[in-house]
Formats: C-alpha cells, structure tokens, sequence
C-alpha cells in the first residue's frame, strides 16, 4: 500500500462526502510502537479458525502452560505445543511471545505520536473554530483538540483544501477518516411475549439468564460478578432505578468532538444505556434477576445523547473505560455500512484495549442478514449477534463476509483479508430489562444480545483465575473460552446468523476450570 497514495484517496472520498463548509475529521499518526507481533500471530490464527469445524479446537492452552509462557522465555519445545493448539488465539499469541504493555507507556507512546500534529496550524485553525462557535468563550487547553492516546488521534475541523494540504504539511498523519455519525441499532418494544419466550419466563430469571446458563453458574461456582467492572458505552444509564442503585463505578459524558462533559450524576438520556446495563448487571428488584453478572459493577460513558452520536464520542469513551480499569468494554451501538469492506477507525483503540486484557464486546447490527455495524465488524472486536428463546437467530439480526482491502495494520500478504462476522451470538429477542424511572420493558436487538455476552464475561472471570494471566493474552483467552464452549447452531463452524454459536457461560467456566484457571 502507497501510504501518500492511500491518504490521497481518503482525502478525496471525505470531500466527496462532506457537502459542509468544514468537516469534522479523526486523523490518527504513526507512533514507534511496534504491533507487527501480535498482529502477525492473530492475522494466522484467525485464518486457520476460518475453516474450523469444531469448536473445541479452539480452546486455550492449560493455566499451567500459559504459566510457564508468563514466568519465563518458552522453550523450543513448549512453542511447538503451542504451535499445535494453532486454533487458539491465546496459544497462537503466547507461541509468538508477545509481551506486556502497561497503560502508562501505551498512553505516553500514543501521546508523543500526537505532538506534531496538536503543534501544526491545523490544530490551531480548529481551536479558532471551536472558539468562534461558541461565541468567545474561555476554552480550557486541554479542550481545545480531543485527541485520544488509545488511537493515536485527534479531531479536527478543517475545510477541503486544508485536508488537501495536511499530508504534506504533516508527514507523520497516517488515516484520516470522516467523524461519521454513530447510532443505538433500532429496537422494538414487545408487547405480547412469542410463545417460546412465554414457556421459559419464570418468576426466577429472564429466559436470556437459563438459556446462556448464567443462572446456573451462580450456584455451581458461587460467583456473579464480584469484583468486575464493565463499561458500558451507550446514551447513559439511571443510576437510580432499583435494579441498578449503588453499581454505577463511575460515569463520564462525551460532546459529538470527544470532549468530556461536564456531569454531577449518571443519567440517561434516552432509555437504551438503562436496558444494557440491567442485561449486565440489573437485579431482582422487579421480582426476578434481570442481570447475568448482578455483582460485577458498571463505569457508564454517555456516548449516544438521545441516542446519536460520532465516531470521536466512542473512541473517547472506549479511552476513558480503559483508563477508568474496565474489566470488558460493552457496545451496544454502530454505524451500518452498505459495502463489505472495513475501515480502520477504531482497529487501534480495540487493539490496544485487548492488549490491556480488556474483551471489546459490541453488537453487530439490527439491519438484518449480510449488513453488519462498526465497530462490531471491527477484525478485533468480538462482534455478537442475537438469537430468540429456541435459539434461532433472530431475523434483524446482522452478519456477513467481511473484506479488509487495505490496512496500514495487517501484513500485506494477509490482503485482501476475508472474514466473517459476528463471533458468537446471544439472546436478543424479547429480552426482560430495566428502562428508566423505575419500570421495565421486553426489547428485541443484537443491543440486548451483546450486554449478554459482557455478562458472562463478567462471570467467567469473577469465578476463574483468568485475572491472574498475564494482560497480553487475557482477553484472548476469554474469547477463545466463550467461543469454544458455545451452543453450535446452523452450519459447521462459523456462520452469518450465529458466529460459532450461542453462547453458554456454565460451560465456559467448566471447562476454565478443568484447564487450570
């Protein structure tokens, strides 16, 4: 790929968009860090599951390997076992010895990459911008540019020919991408509950908490989620409703440019961020459990105000839950894309979140078969589709081929990369949840389907020793056990309609023991 070329192209395609004045772009930069290592490992492994039958084939290594990985520099032999269990990203990623990162140097290096361009007149011309909209107003410094290390990448206003002349004027620019629009995935209120939903509603749990074995897993591990946090991405959340009070681990608002602001309480802005969280961590407040993991607690970002919002406000909120210790990163929202192919907008962001240990779990689309959303078609997102009480899939749900052209992050022989989406899938259809000012409400989404898989993420690591691995290749792991524990359904393998399956956390966490973890 011509990097000059490709930025040229990119440029071009945002004027031909963008009939406004000045545009609101996402400009990421090169940075020193070097992610050829675990791209290479997961670029291989994921093409090999491309042709995998059997779910189990893809099942991490043993604690007692992955320890010996952790501790010290594998030997030749211990690479070769890995080698064999070549199906599983951890493996896969533990045989190529990709180190630790810590937050502190993952955000000085994305800083540092940030330097020429916060310091160019394009930065500047955006804050006269800003200023001018708001009509003179004292703008705090660090207000000026939203700039995010986790992506290495700000956000600026600037017109056609400005974009025109960035390349040049700051060599070290990478991508440039519109600041597109981003959406809660349409839901529909349930009125009258279908018959297979009927048969399974009791006044124990919501039909999603038996189905994915979550209920269960309660009373053979004795965990639900203590000690977990997960961030939930949405248009907010009401700290107040009974189900919810007192779980709220902290929240942060985000304007359309990133910026964070200003908030005295969690709120919700609209009522979808309430019926997540309720799916993730809601009690039984109403008269029975709501929640798969009702002791983990949530960091709420506010990304989606009534509902819309910008790729800058995910990217920022994703920045803060890391920042924040978030456990797993939960979003239920995207922006659908017609054609098959996939951008790089937040390809960074997810990376450096797995790198962390942190599993981004995000819906994969409510506009039906062969469409899919960003950023749940993200390569490394765990994308999730949804499915009904018998486990057919439900008929909004997204999924299709997904095809990477060209990408400054995945090797070129690599390209084109075909894949497909979502990863696994989970109940979404007629699903039980909170809504704010105290009531409750059955909702049809992959948006109700995904907080079901933060949830039993949240349990998996509640009841596992997973938190003890080394960050590198904990999330990985995670996945690696839902995956390869879920319900198969439809085709051998993965599919469009279920990934490699429903999930099923009772099992998932067996089998994590029996590993060792």
């Amino acid at each position: 790929m011509n990097p000059k070329k490709h930025l040229l192209e990119q440029i071009e395609r945002i004027n031909d968009e963008s009939t406004a004045g000045h545009v609101s772009v996402i400009v990421q930069m090169e940075t020193e860090d070097n992610l050829s290592q675990i791209l290479e490992t997961a670029m291989a492994t994921i093409q090999r599951r491309r042709v995998t039958i059997s779910t189990h084939d893809l099942l991490p290594p043993t604690a007692a390997t992955m320890g010996k990985v952790s501790n010290k520099k594998p030997t030749a032999a211990l690479r070769r076992k890995l080698a064999l269990a070549d199906q599983s990203l951890t493996s896969s990623l533990a045989s190529g010895f990709h180190s630790a990162v810590a937050i502190k140097r993952l955000g000085s290096q994305g800083e540092r990459a940030l330097v020429p361009l916060l310091r160019s007149k394009f930065a500047e011309l955006t804050t006269q911008r800003l200023a001018k909209r708001t009509k003179g107003r004292a703008i705090s410094e660090s207000a000026q540019v939203p700039h995010f290390w986790t992506s290495s990448s700000a956000v600026l206003e600037l017109t056609r020919d400005e974009l025109r002349e960035l390349p040049e004027a700051v060599p070290q620019v990478s991508e440039i991408f519109l600041n597109r629009p981003v959406h809660v995935p349409p839901v529909v209120n349930i009125k009258t509950l279908p018959a297979s939903v009927a048969q399974m509603e009791t006044h124990a749990s919501t039909w999603g908490l038996q189905k994915t074995g979550a209920l269960a897993a309660w009373g053979a591990f004795g965990n639900r989620g203590k000690g977990v946090k997960v961030a939930v991405l949405d248009t907010g959340i009401d700290g107040d409703h009974p189900d919810l009070q007192g779980k709220i681990a902290g929240f942060a608002e985000f304007d359309d440019r990133g910026q964070q602001v200003p908030t005295t309480a969690a709120y919700d802005s609209g009522t979808h961020g309430t019926h997540v969280a309720g799916t993730v961590v809601g009690g039984n407040a109403g008269g029975h459990w709501i929640g798969m993991a009702p002791d983990a607690k949530v960091l709420g970002g506010l990304v989606l105000k009534n509902g819309s919002g910008t790729d800058a406000q995910i990217l920022a909120g994703m920045q803060w839950a890391m920042e924040q210790g978030a456990d797993v990163i939960n979003m239920s929202l995207g922006g659908m894309r017609i054609s098959s192919d996939v951008m790089d907008t937040y390809t960074r962001a997810i990376i450096n979140a797995v790198r962390l240990g942190i599993p981004v779990v995000v819906a994969i689309g409510n506009d039906g078969h062969q469409t899919s959303g960003a950023p749940g078609n993200d390569y490394f997102a765990f994308g999730v589709g949804a499915t009904d009480a018998a486990d057919r899939p439900g008929g909004f749900s997204g999924g299709r081929t997904q095809v990477i052209l060209q990408s400054r992050y995945i090797a070129r022989q690599y390209l084109p990369l075909v894949y497909g989406k979502p990863d696994v899938s989970a109940p979404g259809v007629a699903v039980y949840s909170c809504v704010p000012g105290g009531g409750y409400a059955s909702w049809n989404g992959t948006s109700m389907a995904s907080p079901h898989v933060a949830g039993a993420i949240a349990l998996l690591l509640s009841a596992t020793s997973i938190h003890s691995v080394d960050h590198s290749q904990r999330a990985f792991l995670v996945q690696d056990l839902l995956t390869a524990t879920v319900e198969e359904l439809g085709e051998s393998g993965q599919d469009h309609r279920y990934g490699f399956g429903r999930i099923d956390v009772l099992r998932a966490i067996g089998h994590a023991k029996e590993l060792g973890y």
